[in-house]
Parts: C-alpha cells; structure tokens; sequence
C-alpha cells in the first residue's frame, strides 16, 4: 500500500474527460485539463503532480504518442501513475506499457466531458486515484466502477462500458 505522503503522478494525454464544446456547429475538442480541478473538488489531499504529455482525442494518438507516454511513466520519479486518456484506444495504450516494471499505472477516462453535469469523470478519477494506491505493479483500468487488468479487458461500444475478457 502506498505511504500518505508518497506523491501519485497524474498524465494527461486528452480524450473525452478533458473535452470542451467548440463552437456553434456542436464540435468538441480537447482542451486544457480539468484533472487538478476535479481532485481539488473532490478534496483530495494526497500528494500528487500533473503532467500533461499530450492533447488529443485517441483515436488521433499514434504509436510515437505511445512512446512518449511510455516515456513519461518511466522517467517518472513516481512509482503511482494515473494516465487519463479517451476510451477508444485506451487499451492499445496500456498494451504499449505492460512491460513496464515497478509501477502501478491506472489508465483513466470518461464517457462524457468532466465539464458535463452528469459526466462519469469525477467518479473514474476517484476511482482511479483510490485503485494506483493499492494495486500490485502491473497495468490496470479503472471505469464506471470496475477495475481491470488491461490485458483482461475491451471497451464494448455497443454497451458503452469497459467489460472483462478471459484472456
């Protein structure tokens, strides 16, 4: 279990949790996060840095995006990682770190922008922050309530929610 003062490091890559309605034809884009907001509303007092990696829905991350995410989580001083990103690929994302070794790394996001009233990021994040505390070192997926392995785990887009798979 991680010690109440060892910081938690939170990346942002974008995706729908950091999502702001563009202009009047309905269009939405990433914009600048909102994860130390939703922590310092949620009262959270656990240590933690936020490091924006990058800025983009997931389906327009590339391979080099997951190379410099995967970068960043092993640079990283910080053993605990919370990683938001959008829900499309987010999978594809934590296959590109599941070699990575002595961190416990939480892939996060959201099904509705953080800026909605009724939006699930708040909760994710939460849970999210709870799960980096005390899961084993390994790659995980915390959303709408579940935590995954992400090698155990698809987005099923028909249900619109993460579900468990067997392999």
């Amino acid at each position: 279990m991680l010690s109440s003062d060892t910081p938690i490091l939170l990346l942002t890559t974008g995706g729908t949790i950091d999502k702001i309605y563009f202009d009047a034809l309905s269009d939405y884009r990433v914009g600048e996060t909102v994860v130390a907001r939703l922590l310092e509303i949620g009262r959270v007092r656990h240590p933690f840095r936020v490091e924006e990696v990058t800025r983009k829905d997931s389906l327009e991350l590339t391979d080099v995006d997951r190379a410099v995410i995967r970068l960043a989580v092993t640079a990283a001083p910080e053993a605990h990682v919370v990683i938001t990103h959008g829900t499309d690929t987010m999978t594809e994302t934590a296959k590109a770190l599941a070699d990575v070794t002595g961190k416990v790394i939480v892939l996060v996001g959201a099904l509705a922008p953080a800026r909605f009233s009724e939006s699930d990021a708040s909760f994710n994040l939460g849970m999210a922050f709870g799960a980096v505390q005390l899961a084993e070192p390994g790659v995980y997926i915390a959303m709408n309530g579940s935590v995954f392995r992400a090698d155990r785990v698809v987005k099923d887009r028909a249900q619109g929610k993460f579900v468990a798979t067997d392999s």
